[in-house]
């Protein structure tokens, strides 16, 4: 059973969400403000954790950031609906999906399932020890683990599966439908920048070729691709 930990000080609305994920088979625990919520997340007890932004004591954005100094716990925002700077600031420091408010139990239940699926491998595939190999980048599916030049690099899990993908397709186009698809479990919606925002922050992490190139390159109007030839160096 997986434990969901609810950050929100809506009372009543965490109640509703709680009984509803209760019956979708999830172990909920809630927290009604940032810094509760934080000592909870890095209690190392839960799979996911739903943050929302807008909170007393601590925002959910402070939050985020703290919790994000130790831990990769999968975080999904909620935002207010149109609030695009909450939103870009959220997934800047690590957030790995947002949902904006009001949303329905089942949306959010949705989006859960859809991270889950993606962070926790099959325990069918857990002897495998596979990897994929992109000049000096290594991955370990299985062990959701990317190494550079032996030095590891630490991703979300959004980050992570995003990757994941570029590293399958080397050298070829993958469009942002399908990266929204294969990498967050969920249709691109209109104007939504989030893949933009999670590419941004892989590149910092895993620095630029050796020709100063970055080594995701942004094809315009098709999507992203990992460049397969050349080696990588760290930034």
């Amino acid at each position: 059973m997986h434990k969901i930990l609810l950050i929100d000080d809506d009372v009543e609305l965490t109640g509703m969400l709680k009984e509803f994920l209760c019956t979708e088979g999830f172990d909920v625990t809630t927290a009604n403000d940032g810094v509760t919520g934080a000592q909870l997340a890095l209690s190392n007890q839960f799979d996911l954790a739903v943050l929302d932004v807008m909170m007393p004591k601590m925002n959910g954005i402070e939050t985020l950031g703290l919790i994000r100094k130790t831990s990769h716990i999968p975080v999904i925002m909620l935002t207010a609906r149109g609030d695009e700077s909450d939103r870009f600031f959220g997934l800047e420091l690590g957030a790995d999906d947002y949902v904006p408010k009001p949303c329905t139990p089942r949306e959010l239940t949705a989006r859960i399932r859809a991270i889950l699926r993606r962070t926790k491998p099959a325990q069918d595939n857990l002897h495998v020890d596979s990897q994929l190999t992109v000049g000096d980048l290594t991955i370990w599916p299985e062990q959701r683990r990317v190494e550079l030049d032996g030095n590891e690099i630490n991703l979300t899990s959004t980050e992570f599966n995003l990757l994941e993908v570029l590293a399958k397709n080397a050298g070829h186009v993958v469009s942002k439908k399908e990266l929204a698809k294969l990498a967050m479990g969920k249709p691109l919606a209109r104007f939504d920048r989030s893949i933009d925002v999670h590419m941004s922050s892989i590149r910092q992490k895993i620095g630029t070729l050796q020709d100063g190139r970055d080594c995701i390159q942004t094809v315009y109007r098709m999507g992203y691709q990992l460049i397969k030839t050349l080696p990588i160096k760290s930034s």
